[in-house]
This record gives structure tokens, C-alpha cells and sequence, in this order.
């Protein structure tokens, strides 16, 4: 028998950027070890913005999962790949094989210069 995940997302606070509208999914769930999407949308994207994805573990900080701005990226733990969309108005988070442990609270985020974002 698999065990279910119960993966909550929220809409995120935006860095520094006021006028963004980001929306994702309020809920999803999945079976342990069944990969998962949890997608991301941001219609009001700016040139330059970078996409924030985090993991709240609960009793625990966020920590960073991935940031990208269009390229795709390698997630390691937990294993997967963040993709944005060749448009950029949508983001992409893929779990490969969640496990229980990483039922958490995921955010994404955007963010008008990475360079300058010390807050990793």
C-alpha cells in the first residue's frame, strides 16, 4: 500500500516586486513515489525576472529549491526539474518520486534581479 502526500502550496510573497501576479495551485496530492507537477503561473512576468521555488518543511524555514529565469534546472533534493515556460507566463516544479518527507508547503516566487538577491 502507498503511503498519500499531501503537498500544499500557497500563493507566495513576491521580492520586491509589488505588481506581481503569481497563482499556483492551493493543493495537490500524490502517492509516494508517483512524481508530480506543481505548476506556477505569472502572466505579469518582467524581462530579467527570475522564478523562486521554495520548500517549507513544517516546523522549518523555506529553503530554495531552484531559481531560473528560462533555462531549466536540476532540483537534487528532492529529486526533479524546474522548467518556465518558452513564454515565460508559467512555471513548472516536477517532483520525480516524492517521498513522505517531502510533504511540505511549496512556494514560488519571482524576483526582479538575481544578482543582487542575497537572500538564498
Amino acid at each position: 500500500m502507498r503511503n498519500e502526500l499531501r503537498i500544499f502550496l500557497f500563493l507566495s510573497l513576491t521580492v520586491a516586486v509589488v505588481n506581481a501576479q503569481l497563482q499556483q495551485e492551493p493543493f495537490l496530492q500524490t502517492t509516494e513515489g508517483t512524481s508530480i507537477t506543481i505548476k506556477c503561473s505569472h502572466a505579469n512576468i518582467r524581462t530579467g525576472d527570475f522564478i523562486h521555488f521554495y520548500r517549507q518543511l513544517p516546523g522549518q524555514r523555506p529553503e530554495l529549491l531552484a531559481v531560473t529565469a528560462k533555462a531549466p534546472k536540476a532540483v537534487r533534493v528532492p529529486k526533479g526539474r524546474l522548467t518556465v515556460s518558452a513564454d515565460r507566463s508559467s512555471s513548472s516544479l516536477w517532483l520525480a518520486e516524492p517521498r513522505r518527507g517531502d510533504a511540505a508547503v511549496y512556494y514560488c516566487a519571482e524576483c526582479p534581479d538575481h544578482a543582487n538577491d542575497t537572500e538564498h
